[in-house]
């Protein structure tokens, strides 16, 4: 009999790991994702695979990132795989939640932290849907939702909200970051 719990993931050595070493993408890994924001903005990308667009909080530089987009119960999410210190979840607060989404087109969204208490749903289709995360996180895809509800306070999540006020819709990730004033 093993004394492993049955949907507590094993940590492992691998790839994913590797290119994501000390929680951050290191030179490999940004060129990947350099690629996949390509891909993801464009109509060819697999399903749920975006790109999302954020102004620096700190460069006022345009940096596009891929992710992958879940929907549960008619919302769609984001979610960071590398936890709190992800840069974007930094800047996404930093801004507001301002941000733009592409797919094929280009959204304006903004996007609205999910409380902790309601996310176990929302990480638990996350890892189905995204198989690069998983060995990010410590829970299996299959086990119970108290095991993601256990897990949710260190992946921040985000709901996506349509601007729909013109006024308020950026043209770019740039026009997203906060003015001086509402700094």
């Amino acid at each position: 009999m093993s004394s492993r719990q049955p949907h507590v993931q094993r940590r492992r050595p691998s790839l994913k790991r590797w290119l994501y070493r000390s929680r951050r993408p290191h030179l490999t890994a940004r060129a990947v994702n350099r690629m996949w924001a390509a891909v993801g903005a464009s109509r060819l990308a697999p399903k749920g695979v975006v790109t999302l667009e954020v102004t620096g909080r700190k460069s006022g530089r345009v940096f596009s990132l891929p992710l992958v987009m879940v929907t549960v119960a008619d919302e769609r999410y984001l979610v960071s795989m590398l936890g709190e210190d992800a840069q974007w979840v930094r800047t996404v607060r930093a801004t507001g939640g301002r941000a733009v989404l592409h797919r094929g087109g280009r959204d304006a969204v903004r996007l609205e932290e999910v409380p902790v208490e309601e996310r176990a749903a929302i990480l638990k289709e996350y890892l189905r849907a995204a198989p690069g995360a998983r060995p990010h996180f410590t829970v299996d895809r299959d086990a119970p939702l108290a095991e993601f509800a256990r897990i949710a306070p260190a992946y921040p999540t985000f709901r996506l909200r349509p601007v729909r006020d013109t006024a308020d819709a950026p043209t770019s990730a740039a026009d997203a970051a906060p003015s001086a004033a509402e700094t």
